[in-house]
């Protein structure tokens, strides 16, 4: 029977790789639990297990750029140290990675080949996890770039906007940064279905199909719920200036699951449709990604 572990599994897509897995041999570790950075510590955790999924990350973008040496110690240094502990074990390491390793002034969805080249310093970390890990553990390495993530159990986009609408009469959004939203539960079930492939270790896409802005975003948020979409007034990012610079771009492409006989994600508006059909966003933390 293959065993598995789920690091960072308090998060939200930890949590949606719980239920993905329900029924199967399954390790959780939580950050308070499993400490990444610690390699004695990873080794021991990992060890008995086939397949690891790193749902551990400093994710705080806007904090990394003063704090990169702590992102670097989690993002790039832990993911190394999971890397070389599956390389031991002899298990598959599906870690995930960021949109943000790219800089953003594509103009087509980016390739799973295309050069990274982040433009904050939490991309810059993430990045580095990347580069680490396929380095410690060719073979077995699956990296899952995902992007504007949302899920039933932690801080998002789509939540805040309904969070916003029960006390402004209009939402300035800003329409001039493009990307796939992406529902963790679809991303959990992509991962789990991409584990138990015979699917070739290397770099997948991990973000629902189609593409929109925040903007395109928060008006669908508001149709889902019965509000007025007109309520979303679009504007640009120069009104919302923020420590780490944001990607404009960050479309990206799903060939390796094709070349890999696999189904990319379903389109983004079919799973927020579904997300609000099952009361995803009902009482959701406050949160903005």
């Amino acid at each position: 029977m293959t065993r598995y572990l789920v690091t960072g599994a308090a998060g939200m897509l930890g949590r949606d790789l719980q239920r993905a897995l329900s029924g199967r041999d399954v390790t959780t570790l939580t950050r308070a639990q499993l400490d990444v950075t610690d390699r004695d510590a990873v080794r021991d955790a990992v060890a008995g297990h086939d397949v690891v999924f790193n749902a551990s990350a400093y994710t705080k973008v806007d904090d990394a750029e003063a704090h990169e040496d702590a992102a670097y110690a989690v993002n790039a240094l832990g993911t190394e140290n999971l890397a070389i502990a599956a390389h031991d074990a002899g298990a598959k390491l599906i870690t995930i990675s960021t949109d943000y390793v790219f800089h953003g002034d594509a103009e087509e969805p980016y390739p799973e080949t295309a050069p990274r080249h982040p433009l904050n310093a939490y991309g810059r970390t993430k990045a580095a996890g990347e580069e680490l890990a396929l380095a410690a553990h060719p073979d077995g390495t699956f990296i899952v770039r995902t992007a504007w993530l949302y899920g039933e159990h932690g801080p998002n986009f789509a939540a805040t906007m309904l969070r916003l609408a029960r006390t402004h009469d209009t939402v300035s959004v800003v329409d001039d940064q493009r990307g796939q939203p992406t529902w963790t539960a679809d991303l959990a079930a992509q991962l789990v279905a991409l584990a138990d492939s015979d699917a070739a270790a290397g770099v997948y896409h991990g973000t629902a199909s189609g593409e929109t802005t925040w903007f395109g975003l928060a008006r669908a948020a508001f149709e889902l719920a019965g509000l007025d979409p007109e309520r979303v007034r679009p504007t640009t990012s120069a009104d919302f200036v923020r420590p780490a610079p944001r990607p404009g771009y960050s479309v990206l492409g799903h060939d390796a699951w094709v070349s890999a006989g696999l189904t990319p994600m379903r389109d983004w508006r079919d799973a927020l449709a579904e997300a609000f059909e099952r009361k995803v966003f009902d009482d959701n933390p406050e949160g903005d990604r």
